[in-house]
């Protein structure tokens, strides 16, 4: 049974999210003081956290930005903040998945289900490597062979980039990485994909690994 991490102020909100995923099957924690949420958070070690942004003591996008830097659990940033900014910071600092507020409970679930079945399938597979690029699934690693420089990827990076790899020389569509990414491409806001795709072109570039993904305008991208 998978353990969610709530981190919710709005009482009403939290008792309704905690009723959601019990029936859901999941094991809850929640947040009951936010003083160290961070420390709380890693002390927990959850297998998947569900972050609201506008917090009394730390913001969240602080909170997910230390959490990052520590862990690699799976973060859903689940907030009233539906902004293009807020989106595009809380997936820069290290954000899974946005869901906007108000929600859906079925898409909600869904979204976790998917969250988990990808961090679970990338501890099974092992080494993917094409063009210079080696991808190391079982420890989001990707190595730049001619260097030997490597960095580590995010989930939604180190998801996009394992698909692209898997049908390297093939044109993968905007629509088929969203499926994959969320199980849907109905809920999600198009440039959420193209903020993920943009970030992982910074993280390649990091180690020396430029122009490595294709766009192809109104088709998807290769590599």
């Amino acid at each position: 049974m998978a353990l969610i991490y709530i981190v919710e102020d709005d009482e009403p909100i939290r008792r309704e999210l905690v009723d959601i995923l019990v029936r859901a099957g999941f094991e809850i924690e929640t947040c009951e003081s936010f003083e160290h949420v961070s420390r709380d958070i890693l002390a927990a070690a959850p297998d998947l956290v569900l972050l609201d942004l506008t917090l009394p003591v730390k913001d969240g996008q602080h909170i997910c930005h230390e959490v990052r830097r520590e862990s690699e659990v799976p973060i859903i940033v689940l907030t009233s903040r539906t902004t293009e900014i807020d989106e595009v910071m809380a997936m820069t600092l290290g954000a899974d998945d946005f869901v906007p507020k108000p929600y859906s409970a079925r898409v909600l679930v869904a979204r976790i289900n998917a969250l988990l079945r990808r961090t679970a399938a990338a501890g099974e597979r092992s080494t993917l490597v094409h063009k210079g690029l080696e991808l190391d699934l079982a420890r989001s690693m990707v190595t730049n062979t001619q260097t030997g420089t490597s960095t580590e990827l995010t989930k939604n990076e180190l998801r996009i980039l394992s698909l692209l790899l898997s049908r390297a020389g093939k044109i993968v569509s905007r629509s088929a990485i969203m499926q994959d990414l969320w199980d849907s491409d109905a809920f999600v806001d198009d440039n959420t994909l193209t903020v993920n795709i943009n970030r992982l072109r910074t993280t390649l570039e990091k180690i020396g690994i430029k122009g490595y993904l294709t766009t192809h305008r109104g088709q998807g991208y290769s590599v």
